[in-house]
């Protein structure tokens, strides 16, 4: 199927089939429909672009950017809307994690007993028909809770659905807690380090070999250093290593770093501003976070942010270990390269913002779901500081030409804060960054806050493609928003 519409004519035919078509005679035209005619009208929150904000429903704007996209296949469009659903409680820093129950987790600052972090689990959420299907409670309920932290953190082993629970205590060092039955019980606490300023802490695991466990984990936290500081664990959580450099030595990246990612084929990612401060650039560990690479990201053109909280670059990996990278540039804009060799090279970058004006944009957050489909979370100001949740999706990433859908989460009228540069700043429940993941059908979540309202949320499209399997169409979820607040 190509974009240019086809044209079928048929003839009035007469018995003798002779003579020549005259201006009178009468033809029926019939026009296929366009490849964004869905047979409803495109939500007021829904865009379909694509790199640089170029709208892919304005045919001149597509020519006059000189833009040839095959939407056949991996790139075909499908009917997408967003919308998002609360979790019954305040967040800060909000991180989550989804189980293969369709358990969805979410780290609550200070709701759990005696003022613990509370440990959110919503089930039900997940292919919901009905909003009334879905239930929010703490499962963090322990004899003798670990005391509130000033930077809570909750992850979900992606290989062996262990809920992992990290409480930081500043200068004290961190603990450790895990269950292996959704919440039901919960390990004793551990100490995992104890001798470095802990502060912007971020965990993953992968399938690295580990004697003593299925996966190994690492954690990377900013100690007050020249690079990150990070230890690792092959036993499922209880010891950990000394802490080791982030980058490598002397590469003078600072200590801050975005979300650890871990790969099938057990290596780590994590961004970081590149070395001596330049750019931005992506670090690999392929032995278990014991050492660290340094990949630079492509950002000659975009430039890096120049706000408080884009110090970093977001990885996600997808199934076949393609490395997808996002950024702020110094427009305040998102941009995306992805590699397809585990960092070495990287691909063109793309701005991928929608085509609605946004003034500045803020708190990136990526995920992935098999190979070249990426969703990407940020909040932006569509004007006068009315900020609102966006998702963008590719669902081929590796086209010449990807199409972007981007929905806004939040119904106009709806913005989730109205202070002035929340998305540069350390904004409400945004706290220092977000989290994202993809679920077992293909389906983007987005953990963040309704700041206006104080909530926890999770954002999703609740129609639109999977980002896992056959490609395909979602099954329709009921829109939340404020009802679920």
């Amino acid at each position: 199927m190509n974009r240019a519409l086809l044209l079928i004519i048929v003839f009035l035919v007469t018995p003798s089939f002779s003579g020549c078509l005259q201006p009178e005679d009468k033809r029926t035209i019939i026009e296929e429909p366009g490849l964004f005619d869905f047979g409803r009208e495109i939500s007021e929150t829904t865009w379909y672009h694509y790199a640089g904000g170029i709208d892919a429903l304005d045919a001149s704007a597509v020519e006059q950017a000189n833009i040839t996209a095959n939407l056949t296949g991996s790139n075909t469009p499908y009917w997408t809307q967003g919308s998002y659903y609360g979790i019954g409680l305040s967040t800060f820093e909000p991180t989550m994690g989804i189980t293969s129950a369709d358990n969805l987790y979410m780290s609550s600052w200070g709701n759990g007993p005696a003022g613990s972090t509370a440990i959110m689990q919503c089930s039900g959420l997940i292919e919901m028909i009905n909003l009334s299907d879905y239930n929010c409670e703490n499962v963090y309920n322990p004899i003798a809770p670990v005391a509130n932290s000033n930077d809570p953190y909750v992850y979900v082993d992606k290989w062996t659905d262990r809920v992992m629970k990290f409480d930081m205590h500043a200068l004290l060092g961190m603990t450790v807690e895990y269950s292996d039955n959704e919440g039901v019980s919960w390990s004793t606490p551990t100490p995992a380090t104890s001798y470095s300023v802990q502060d912007h802490q971020t965990i993953s695991s992968s399938p690295y070999p580990a004697l003593l466990h299925e996966t190994t984990w690492v954690f990377c936290i900013n100690g007050n250093w020249e690079a990150p500081l990070c230890s690792s664990s092959f036993d499922g959580g209880t010891t950990w290593t000394p802490e080791v450099p982030g980058a490598p030595l002397g590469c003078n990246s600072g200590g801050l770093s975005a979300h650890i990612e871990g790969g099938e084929n057990g290596n780590f990612y994590r961004g970081n501003p590149g070395c001596s401060g330049s750019g931005y650039s992506i670090y690999r560990s392929t032995d278990g976070g014991l050492t660290w690479t340094e990949h630079v990201l492509p950002t000659e053109e975009s430039g890096t942010a120049d706000t408080w909280n884009a110090e970093e670059a977001q990885v996600g990996i997808d199934d076949a270990d393609n490395v997808h990278a996002m950024w702020l540039g110094a427009d305040n804009m998102p941009y995306y390269a992805y590699s397809r060799d585990e960092g070495n090279t990287w691909s063109e970058a793309m701005m991928i913002a929608p085509p609605v004006g946004l003034v500045g944009t803020g708190f990136p957050v990526v995920t992935a779901g098999s190979e070249g489909r990426v969703a990407f979370g940020y909040v932006g100001d569509s004007g006068n500081n009315t900020w609102n949740g966006y998702m963008t999706i590719i669902t081929d990433a590796f086209s010449d030409n990807p199409l972007m859908t981007t929905v806004q989460i939040n119904a106009p009228g709806d913005p989730l804060d109205t202070e002035v540069d929340c998305g540069y700043n350390r904004c409400g429940g945004l706290g220092d960054f977000l989290d994202m993941s993809v679920d077992q059908y293909g389906r983007p979540w987005f953990a963040l806050s309704h700041n206006i309202q104080d909530i926890g949320i999770f954002a999703t499209i609740t129609e639109g493609p999977t980002l896992r399997g056959d490609l395909t169409e979602q099954t329709a979820m009921p829109l939340g928003g404020p009802l679920t607040l």
